[in-house]
């Protein structure tokens, strides 16, 4: 059946290149359809307290997000007109100024003191503003960018919603530079490694075709991170051209015994599809682990991803091969010679002191855990921002004029007791780096009567049983000091209100960080377990898979560890993301130096010589592929401005050239000390299943030579 299928792929090229290009309609349709969500704070489990105090400020006060105004040397006549006009800017559910609560001809002294601190400073004043809708939502955005058409150079606007706001319009600004920049680099990789110029165009084509079809298919989930959309088509390239690469060389060697080039590329489909089913399990389950992520952000990005190694296999299977036709001519007649020399006299070296490299191996593994569990990561998003953005410069008058570096969002019971809701917002305000509280009984005082309060301040802060307090703290999210001060505010909360909720950037921040220590543990061991079982499969093998994906955990020990050792600060994404990603696509690199020395073990010969003939051949494949893999993304961390970008893509290169130059320098040696273990507890490993041997001596018998070659 593939056999066919594959005949009626080569004998109708040209209609597949046809479909293909038709199908890129669609795709195109469906990129544009596709949301894009650049708060990641939203991929929060729903059953937290922060999340769910999010979702009643939105359902219920109308007050899905906050944002600060600083208006700096402007009189507040100019203040009130702008607060009036951005009450009607759509989307927008309120804006609270002073001049709500106090006529303007009132010298703003008389005001008590605590709530004078709350909206002035000796230079500027603020305006808090309230969103109906999400702070990543469509509608808030353009509500964001309205508002700050309205103000002019003196005014600032701060906040969550702000800041992500800032990271759509940088990232939707890079992004086409990314993709440029990962295809120019990656085609110059291949045009070195490779031997046709044409090559890597017809390559590129390909994989573009793939990376459109899995974008144009995001639009069945919806909504797409911000972060995949940014690396989704960066690592789609990087870790399937490996797929098209291996079509390419097994056509080369089906060409010499085909009469027909397009016999030769059916041989070569069927081959191809068998080997990269197998091979791109590992990488599939690598992307597929991070699903089991609490922080949905890993499911999102493990999603797109194993969907894209899909539609890469497809691709390379029932498209590429029509590309290759189409250029056969060019392919043969621009040709050059590789520079990746040849590796058997540093492999008979590597081989002759193998038992120096198995005690690196043994030697390196302690120390690359102990730093690579040691790196400081971060967890305030704002951190992965340039300060010059303008989001930056308002949060920075906010913390030095204000004080004021996040705010949180406390949600209790409106059956309170007046007095009890007093001694509740005293002990707030005495909890260590609070700044102010603003509060209906802050406002109003227990002793104004509720029908004198207007309905305006009463819709801020009561409604529906449920009242709003905004707390606002000196310290920035993610700081231990923050983190104890939520704990602290919890725990007086819940004595007055055992369902009173903190939510907020603070809040929703300290729970990203309690979820991502675990999904950490959580994925690694679910992507560890995986592949151990692919490769175990496999190879029918018990020690094999442990090999292997030993060898990889120590070059993803040693490129997280790198950072520890530089001091780098890394956002706390990288390295659960690095361990997946790393791990299912470089495996592949260990698989294929594996596979060629059992290989020659079958061939009848003696182990050193077989892992040294495994080792050359290998050795080119595993360097072109890691280079691709390297320039794709390691141009990225370059040019990336969005940190959290920047540090993935910087660790995947790095990643890519450490997972080769393991595979190069110590797997052979491994492999070769671990030989006789491997031989007692794997099937068939010396001799090949007579099934399957005599089905490749009758392939042999019926193939057509033929003097054709690429």
């Amino acid at each position: 059946m593939l056999e066919k299928f594959a005949r009626l792929l080569t004998r109708r090229y040209g209609v597949v290149l046809m479909v293909a290009v038709l199908l890129l309609i669609p795709s195109a349709i469906g990129a544009i359809g596709t949301r894009v969500n650049y708060d990641i704070l939203s991929y929060l489990p729903q059953d937290m307290d922060s999340s769910k105090g999010e979702k009643v400020l939105e359902d219920t006060f109308h007050n899905a997000a906050t944002t600060m105004l600083v208006i700096e040397g402007m009189p507040d006549r100019y203040t009130a007109d702008l607060r009036e006009k951005i009450e009607e800017v759509e989307g927008v559910s309120s804006a609270l100024w002073i001049d709500q609560m106090l006529d303007l001809s009132v010298p703003k002294e008389i005001l008590p003191e605590d709530i004078k601190d709350i909206f002035y400073s000796e230079e500027s004043t603020m305006m808090i503003i309230q969103y109906d809708l999400p702070g990543a939502s469509q509608e808030t955005m353009r509500a964001i960018d309205e508002i700050r058409a309205l103000c002019n150079e003196q005014c600032f606007l701060s906040g969550f919603s702000v800041i992500v706001r800032d990271t759509c319009a940088l990232s939707d600004r890079e992004m086409p530079i990314y993709v440029i920049v990962a295809v120019i680099l990656s085609m110059l990789a291949m045009a070195v490694t490779t031997e046709a110029w044409v090559l890597p165009v017809v390559l590129i084509l390909g994989i573009g075709l793939a990376v459109a079809f899995n974008l144009g298919t995001n639009i069945f989930l919806g909504e797409i991170s911000y972060v995949t959309k940014a690396i989704a088509a960066i690592l789609q390239l990087g870790v399937t051209m490996d797929y098209s690469i291996f079509l390419i060389n097994r056509y080369i060697e089906e060409k010499p015994k085909f009469a027909d080039r397009r016999d030769a590329m059916a041989s070569a489909i069927v081959s191809a599809f068998i080997s990269l089913s197998g091979s791109s399990m590992t990488t599939i389950a690598g992307f597929l682990a991070l699903c089991f992520m609490r922080l949905l952000l890993g499911r999102d990005i493990g999603i797109v991803m194993a969907k894209g190694v899909v539609l890469g296999v497809l691709t390379v299977v029932m498209i590429l091969p029509a590309l290759v036709l189409q250029f056969d001519k060019p392919m043969q007649k621009f040709r050059h010679r590789s520079i990746i020399p040849d590796f058997t006299r540093m492999n008979r070296f590597i081989i002759r002191h193998y038992k120096t490299f198995v005690v690196l191996f043994l030697l390196l593994l302690a120390p690359a855990y102990y730093a690579q569990s040691h790196v400081a990561q971060y967890y305030n998003l704002a951190d992965s921002l340039p300060d010059t953005l303008p989001s930056m410069i308002a949060l920075d008058k906010m913390k030095t004029q204000f004080n004021m570096a996040s705010t949180h969002f406390i949600i209790v019971s409106d059956e309170l007791p007046a007095y009890q809701q007093s001694e509740m917002l005293e002990k707030i305000e005495a909890v260590d780096g609070i700044e102010s509280v603003i509060g209906y009984n802050k406002f109003v005082g227990p002793a104004i009567p509720d029908e004198f309060i207007p309905q305006e301040i009463k819709d801020i802060c009561k409604k529906d049983g449920k009242q709003m307090i905004m707390v606002n703290s000196a310290y920035k999210p993610a700081l231990d000091e923050e983190n104890a001060q939520i704990d602290a505010l919890t725990a007086i909360i819940k004595s007055y209100d055992p369902q009173a909720m903190i939510t907020g950037e603070g809040a929703m921040t300290k729970d990203l960080i309690e979820t991502a220590t675990t999904d950490f543990q959580v994925t690694n061991a679910i992507s560890i377990a995986a592949i151990l079982l692919i490769v175990g499969l496999c190879f029918h093998s018990v020690s094999v898979p442990i090999i292997l994906v030993a060898a990889i955990e120590l070059s993803i020990f040693i490129n997280v560890g790198i950072s520890y050792l530089t001091g780098a600060v890394i956002p706390f994404i990288s390295p659960t993301v690095i361990g997946c990603i790393q791990l299912g696509a470089t495996v592949d690199y260990a698989i294929l130096m594996t596979t060629r020395f059992r290989e020659e073990l079958r061939n009848g010969q003696d182990k050193r010589e077989a892992i040294a003939i495994a080792a050359t051949a290998a050795d080119p494949a595993i360097i072109s592929s890691s280079l691709v893999l390297f320039c794709a993304t390691f141009g990225v961390s370059v040019i990336s401005k969005i940190e959290i970008i920047q540090s993935i893509c910087l660790m995947l290169a790095r990643g890519a050239i450490v997972s080769a130059l393991v595979s190069i320098f110590i797997l052979p040696s491994v492999l070769l000390a671990s030989e006789g273990l491997i031989a007692k507890t794997s099937r068939n490993w010396r001799t090949a299943p007579v099934k399957r041997e005599r089905k490749r001596k009758k392939n042999m018998q019926g193939s057509k030579p033929a003097s054709a070659k690429i």
